[in-house]
């Protein structure tokens, strides 16, 4: 669970045990059970802080920059994710609506100096009382962490071959982010019984 491997890799593995599966039958699979593994641990995933770390990272999709939107919690626990075209107001929006959808609403939310994503959480806060207004923080230095947690996910990247169309980099950036959220601990215990990471995506699978 602690690195991500590659196709390739696992072609070789199997070819070492006698498994004749080749690359591209192993991406099929990845491409279509992706979607499904997380879409299990999505109904199953674990509440998050109300504190937000949010930010935006550059992901090259076939020769053009595309963007990756990521939220952490104060404790570096995943929020969300959504890789998209464009980075805008509409894609922040896009992006705070489906952690908002998660989670709830969270009750801060540090960004850089994006005057975009600012302007899609005031338009979130317009016409809530007071009370129910998420507070909007725009710090550098405070938005260390979620900088931090975009290497968790490049180091990954860097690993595979590249990404050839938005879609399948949609697959697998989902991929990568569900391992590294078990990976970080965000899970629900079975039963009272304490289980790791791997042992939990087994039971995603089942």
């Amino acid at each position: 669970m602690r690195s991500w491997v590659s196709g390739l890799n696992l072609e070789e593995m199997r070819a070492e045990r006698g498994i004749e599966v080749d690359h591209a039958t192993i991406s099929r699979w990845v491409h279509r059970l992706v979607p499904l593994i997380v879409k299990r641990y999505r109904r199953r995933m674990p509440a998050v802080g109300g504190r937000w770390r949010m930010d935006e990272t550059d992901i090259k999709i076939k020769g053009q920059w595309r963007y990756l939107y990521r939220a952490v919690d104060s404790a570096g626990n995943t929020v969300d994710f959504l890789l998209t075209a464009n980075r805008d107001a509409d894609a922040a929006r896009r992006f705070f609506n489906k952690g908002i959808r998660q989670h709830g609403r969270p009750e801060v939310v540090t960004l850089d100096k994006s005057r975009a994503n600012k302007a899609v959480l005031a338009g979130l806060n317009a016409g809530k009382p007071k009370k129910n207004r998420i507070k909007i923080r725009q710090s550098k230095y405070l938005n260390n962490l979620i900088e931090q947690d975009h290497r968790r996910i490049k180091r990954r990247i860097r690993l595979m071959l590249g990404f050839k169309n938005f879609r399948r980099a949609q697959t697998l950036l989902a991929g990568i982010e569900l391992l590294c959220m078990l990976s970080k601990g965000q899970y629900v215990q079975q039963y009272g019984i304490s289980i790791s990471p791997a042992e939990y995506f087994y039971l995603l699978l089942a």
